[in-house]
């Protein structure tokens, strides 16, 4: 099921990053008393009971300051656009400003769900304007304060009321892929050549691609769902706020998605923000599979010359498979889906208890963990605890001796003895007794 999206707006220092990290349950965006800090908007996913949601934070908006913030207030729209509920942060010591009158013009139009939060009201001063903010015209009011965490759960339940209930029983069990990069690697044209039809609006235009498409595909009798990401551009470049608020859209499809095809372009080569890109899906647990697009156009090409060079900018990419391809003329296009398949698969293998102590009892006998203080790393036992990706708990005598480095060479003899290119592989480790 594709989750609600919620929006925070407001203008500069209301409290809109301190309700953000409440909701969120961590500090994610950053906190100053400088009005208009949050100049990006922050995403992130909230669960509350039977509820789950996307949560989007974003720059203030004032009148004031007409330098950037036309582009606030475009990342504002976008944001309104993109949720289904947007909660209006107020400050209850403040009152009313003309700041707040632009904020709600732009709310009425939109006619989404608006939920006013009076945030502050824990300040003596509060209470002077605390119902002056029912003139703004809306139908959902709430006094709260972020920072003590009172009204927070009156202002979740007013959120998830419309919502429906996240039931991992209704989930698609298709395969979804997210075809993810920055602006014109050719996503779009690989979506097109793997369909084999114009289903996707084709450009040279950097950016075209605004929202995330959802395609449904067949391949081998299997349907898969295939979806198209908005390209991300880097920062810096003119109206990047829009730009960010393509990148939400490919965070959305990432979460969404079981295994990411980054694309990258032959033509152009390997830029820092493939990597940052590659990294919203290793963060996110996703099965990853790099895809060298414009193939044609690279002279003397010579596919193992050109995997050193990826390997050495992708260090932390080791296990993802490369295919190297063009889109439009369909060279080599056939070489994809097979290691989709394959990485399909790895995501979701099981291996037996028995077989994974053998092989974990062998490594560690193999090669003995440092002793800190005259205390030695000893591994009781270990199970699998998850799929999608394969996640392995380890009970140990104390983790607080598990040095990096040995966990990445336990690591590296799970991916020497289990098949498991294309997916992370998360190890955690725990004390005996603990839960």
């Amino acid at each position: 099921m594709n989750l609600p999206t919620v929006a925070l707006v407001g203008r500069p220092n209301v409290g809109k990053s301190t309700l953000f990290n409440r909701l969120v349950g961590s500090k994610i965006s950053i906190i100053e008393d400088t009005p208009g800090v949050t100049r990006d908007r922050i995403y992130s996913e909230v669960n509350y009971g039977n509820f789950r949601f996307h949560l989007i934070d974003t720059g203030g908006i004032d009148v004031n300051q007409e330098l950037f913030n036309d582009v606030i207030k475009i990342q504002a729209e976008i944001a309104i656009e993109e949720s289904d509920v947007v909660v209006f942060i107020v400050d209850g010591k403040e009152g009313i400003t003309e700041n707040d009158k632009v904020v709600r013009d732009m709310l009425r139009k939109s006619g989404k769900k608006v939920i006013v939060a009076i945030n502050k009201i824990d300040n003596k001063e509060s209470l002077e304007h605390q119902y002056d903010f029912y003139e703004l015209g809306f139908d959902h009011y709430l006094f709260i304060s972020a920072e003590h965490n009172d009204g927070i759960y009156e202002l979740l339940d007013m959120i998830t009321s419309d919502f429906p209930e996240y039931n991992e029983q209704e989930e698609d069990t298709r395969l979804k892929l997210s075809v993810i990069g920055r602006p014109n690697v050719g996503k779009s044209s690989l979506i097109n050549a793997l369909l084999n039809e114009e289903r996707v609006i084709v450009s040279n235009e950097a950016g075209t691609t605004r929202d995330a498409v959802d395609t449904v595909m067949k391949y081998n009798g299997e349907e898969f769902v295939l979806i198209d990401t908005a390209g991300m551009r880097k920062k810096g470049k003119v109206f990047e706020t829009i730009e960010k608020y393509s990148l939400l859209r490919s965070l959305k499809a990432i979460d969404r998605s079981d295994l990411c095809l980054l694309v990258i372009s032959a033509e152009e080569g390997i830029i820092e923000h493939d990597k940052h890109i590659a990294s919203y899906a290793l963060e996110k647990g996703k099965g990853l599979i790099i895809v060298v697009n414009k193939w044609d156009t690279v002279e003397n090409s010579n596919t193992k010359e050109y995997e050193k060079i990826v390997r050495n900018e992708f260090q932390f990419l080791s296990y993802a498979p490369i295919v190297y391809l063009s889109a439009l003329t369909k060279k080599r296009i056939h070489t994809l889906m097979p290691e989709v398949l394959k990485v399909a698969e790895n995501i979701k293998r099981e291996i037996k208890t028995s077989i994974l102590n053998e092989v974990i009892t062998d490594a560690y006998t193999l090669n003995l963990p440092p002793s800190y203080k005259g205390k030695r790393l000893k591994i009781y036992f270990t199970n699998q605890s998850g799929t999608k990706p394969p996640k392995f708990t380890f009970h140990v005598n104390n983790k607080g001796l598990v040095h990096f480095s040995y966990e990445r060479y336990l690591e590296n003899k799970l991916r020497e003895n289990f098949e498991f290119e294309g997916t992370p592989i998360i190890l955690q480790f725990k004390n005996r007794g603990e839960e």
